[in-house]
């Protein structure tokens, strides 16, 4: 006999970190939903992430709000979820190489604290306290406290064990095929394989494929793969104590270039080794192993590090983050198919943004207003955009 299958309030395409904040957050106020994914857990974007919690490279805005929810919000899954997600509140450090980078972040973090962030300037007599490998000479930096770190992978693993004690059904490689909606347009649910999953909610959480899921319903999302690569070094005693990155890798988040970009971002792990970012190309999906991105991300953190010139790099990985023009996720219902939801397009920001993004889709999947105003993440903005530039509207 064929058990029973209880009716579903909400399926969720995805199930990286944020596809399983989603389900998380979703089944601890009482819904229902399943989770489906063409791949494994964490298989994307997720699984090539270095596990950065960051306050301290957002600009004053809906990104940084977004950032600093999530920063309380996984502080407090710290004391819920097992410790493989290795949760680590290090603190970040950005690091000035002149004095006129320095005064640029003096007015950068002067708007932050005004939103809530804690940062505080170091100068060079107080810098090689915090980390005594640095390079010498720096004028100094910021120390950013809210930074923190997860091991990306092991987060999504735990929410989405979490979620299945609260009832969420979990569906691995299981590629979405359609996208089901009935004849008022309304969604009606996913259809695999194997299996139509029906629900009068979609929640796309699928990443750098964000854009082929919102297709799959009839709706637009300009979601562009942004590559990315890391080096990992052989495992070493702890010689970086923060996360700690150069100045120019907060104007390299906040750049729309297609073409290659490198900033050192710099940080230990418990087990040893030291994780090198960051690049970002737009290449589409070309997952061709980059010699010069390397190189650069090698001669820049011997650059803040020298103690790493002599280092060995043991191995190398690369994702693509889900970019989206305005460099801000799309969070909450697309009012153009009437029970989709998206919940993607974070860049390289969405383990961070991870747990914020969860409580609020869970909230308007309630239909309550959540913690934040989803109006800047809005999935229509771009077509509005369009129409606007068009003299449409």
């Amino acid at each position: 006999m064929v058990p029973k299958r209880h009716p579903l309030d909400a399926v969720i395409v995805g199930a990286g970190v944020v596809g399983a904040a989603c389900a998380y957050y979703a089944g601890r106020c009482g819904l229902r939903v399943a989770v489906v994914d063409r791949g494994p857990v964490a298989g994307g974007t997720t699984g090539a992430g270095e596990g950065n919690l960051l306050v301290s490279d957002k600009e004053a805005g809906p990104e940084l709000d977004l950032a600093l929810l999530s920063t309380r919000l996984w502080r407090d899954l710290a004391h819920v979820l097992p410790p493989e997600i290795e949760y680590e509140p290090k603190g970040g450090l950005v690091v000035a190489p002149d004095e006129s980078a320095l005064g640029a972040l003096r007015a950068f973090a002067e708007e932050q604290r005004k939103a809530g962030v804690q940062a505080r300037e170091i100068g060079p007599e107080r810098l090689y306290d915090l980390e005594p490998h640095l390079a010498p000479g720096l004028p100094g930096g910021f120390h950013y406290p809210q930074d923190a770190q997860v091991q990306p992978a092991q987060a999504a693993a735990q929410l989405l064990r979490a979620a299945r004690q609260f009832g969420a059904e979990v569906h691995l490689g299981q590629e979405v095929k359609e996208v089901l909606t009935g004849p008022d347009g309304r969604i009606r649910g996913v259809r695999t394989p194997e299996d139509d999953l029906l629900a009068p909610a979609v929640v796309n959480a699928a990443g750098t494929w964000g854009g082929e899921v919102a297709a799959l319903a009839g709706t637009s999302l300009p979601v562009l793969p942004r590559r990315g690569f890391v080096l990992v070094t052989e495992p070493l005693p702890r010689v970086v104590r923060h996360k700690v990155y150069a100045a120019d890798y907060i104007a390299d988040v906040a750049s729309g270039s297609a073409a290659l970009q490198s900033s050192a971002v710099v940080e230990g792990t418990p087990s040893g080794p030291v994780l090198i970012g960051a690049t970002r190309e737009r290449v589409g999906f070309d997952r061709t192993l980059s010699t010069e991105a390397l190189r650069r991300l090698a001669a820049q953190a011997a650059a803040l590090f020298p103690v790493l010139a002599s280092v060995r790099a043991i191995r190398t990985y690369h994702g693509f983050r889900p970019y989206l023009p305005d460099h801000l996720p799309a969070i909450g219902p697309d009012p153009r198919v009437p029970g989709l939801l998206h919940a993607c397009g974070h860049e390289g920001a969405g383990i961070g943004l991870a747990p914020a993004t969860g409580l609020l889709i869970a909230a308007a999947l309630r239909g309550e207003r959540g913690a934040l105003d989803l109006r800047p993440f809005r999935p229509e903005r771009f077509e509005e955009q369009r129409e606007r530039e068009r003299g449409v509207g």
